[in-house]
């Protein structure tokens, strides 16, 4: 079959630029979906009497044909063929003869490919959605069993207050579920049906562009034609989710690294998610956490790629959109990726040293803060309070004393309102269970949160 434009050209393209030109070698990715739309579009054409009933009954036979080939590895699609939509084309002729030349009547390849892209990323929008559930679900679990376990919160890096574990854990389940808030309003665009428009003007053959888009579960049509072919925002908004859903990766990425190294010692890798090195026998590598935080970037990349592509680019359609597919391709594998392997990490490829965490909470000043609430509490103003605390702080450090190692005598000294009391005051669990504001770490207050999690994961 000649090239879908040949006539218009008196000599062949240079073999180089057909080959630079073509688009088949990553976007046969599209040919489930390719399928779906040309089938919509034949019974289409049937409803409004373009076509008759036997010949898109022919038409759609053929292209089921097509699609069972494919899927027994018996139709490979590659050139000549320029992209994935052509490549159908003639395999449809082959199989159907002159019929099969009908398919593309009120129709282009730029509301096609439209189509194909929005089909294929509704579903992997579904799945990358349900893969972020799973990995709620698991950090909810290791949530549930450590709610009594006590781990150093940090700002800027430096201990700042202890925490229950679980609600740790329990801000990266907030995290993800903001991201699959965001997926799903991406795929409320991602899901509107371009098909009909043709290259830009729409077409003067009897369609039913309502009809199709039913048929290919489009909740909505563009309703400009040319706003249909070059829309690519709906491409951009699931970039920039992905790389969000990648940052919240990577930053529990970090977090792990940091845990299971000698110097925090949290935590400790077991061999199902970690490599030696090849020089140094004694290594435990965390690849996997170091990998999802290298991919990060690649995600970042296609992003910008993309807004790249688009930012000057006139209406309508142009061939710069060829560009659009591989860096959402990518996206949705890594990310795919990395999230699965994020849920086998949770499951089975860390431990928590539970008596570790609990003494490093001993052994601090993190309790600070909960000192100078005590006063708070025995009517010093909290300003007088706060300064209070700093002045023991200085003397427990030229010391190499704690808090706990100080005499009631010795606190008195700076206040006269510390009584026996002071000493349960300071004890980790206290610090944690007191914060029991709305959100806090107070062990009711995250027990209730795993109640509140539970029901929108598991029912």
């Amino acid at each position: 079959m000649s090239k879908v434009w040949s006539n218009r050209f008196d000599s062949s393209l240079n073999p180089f630029i057909e080959s630079f030109n073509a688009s088949i070698n990553f976007d046969k990715e599209l040919i489930l979906e390719d399928i779906d739309c040309s089938i919509a579009h034949a019974k289409m054409l049937s409803k409004t009497k373009v076509l008759s009933s036997n010949e898109s009954l022919k038409i759609i036979k053929g292209l089921k044909t097509i699609r069972d080939d494919f899927l027994k590895g018996q139709f490979s699609p590659q050139a000549p063929s320029e992209d994935i939509h052509y490549c159908i084309e003639e395999k449809l002729i082959d199989l159907i003869g002159e019929t099969g030349k009908k398919l593309h009547t009120g129709r282009s390849r730029n509301d096609q490919v439209g189509t194909d892209i929005r089909l294929w990323l509704r579903k992997k929008i579904d799945k990358i959605d349900k893969l972020l559930q799973e990995l709620q679900k698991s950090l909810f679990l290791r949530a549930e069993s450590n709610l009594y376990t006590l781990i150093p919160g940090y700002t800027h890096m430096q201990r700042a207050q202890p925490l229950s574990l679980a609600h740790h854990l329990l801000a990266y389940l907030e995290m993800f579920q903001r991201d699959r808030e965001r997926l799903k309003d991406v795929r409320s665009r991602v899901n509107i049906s371009p098909l009909g428009a043709a290259a830009l003007a729409g077409t003067k053959i009897k369609i039913d562009r309502y009809f199709t888009a039913e048929e290919l579960g489009f909740d909505k049509i563009y309703r400009n034609s040319i706003d249909a072919v070059s829309d690519r925002d709906f491409c951009v908004e699931f970039l920039s989710t992905s790389s969000l859903i990648m940052s919240h990766l990577s930053r529990i990425s970090e977090e792990i690294i940091m845990w299971v190294t000698d110097e925090f010692s949290f935590a400790k890798l077991t061999d199902k998610c970690s490599t030696g090195s090849s020089l140094m026998p004694q290594k435990k590598n965390p690849d996997v956490p170091e990998l999802i935080r290298g991919k990060t970037g690649r995600v970042y990349g296609n992003l910008q790629a993309l807004l790249t592509i688009i930012k000057g680019v006139p209406l309508a359609y142009n061939k710069d959109f060829q560009e659009d597919k591989e860096p959402i391709f990518d996206t949705v594998d890594t990310v795919s990726d990395c999230l699965q392997a994020m849920n086998i990490l949770v499951n089975e490829g860390i431990e928590f040293n539970i008596d570790i965490l609990m003494n490093t909470v001993e052994n601090d000043f993190s309790n600070a803060t909960d000192v100078a609430d005590y006063l708070v509490n025995k009517n010093v103003p909290f300003r007088m309070a706060y300064q209070i605390v700093g002045k023991i702080v200085k003397y427990c450090l030229n010391k190499k004393v704690l808090f706990k190692d100080l005499s009631l005598e010795e606190f008195q000294t700076f206040n006269p309102a510390f009584q026996d009391d002071i000493y349960e005051n300071l004890k980790p669990n206290s610090v944690v269970n007191s914060r029991d504001s709305l959100g806090g770490t107070g062990f009711e207050q995250v027990k209730n949160e795993l109640i509140n999690w539970k029901d929108k994961l598991f029912m």
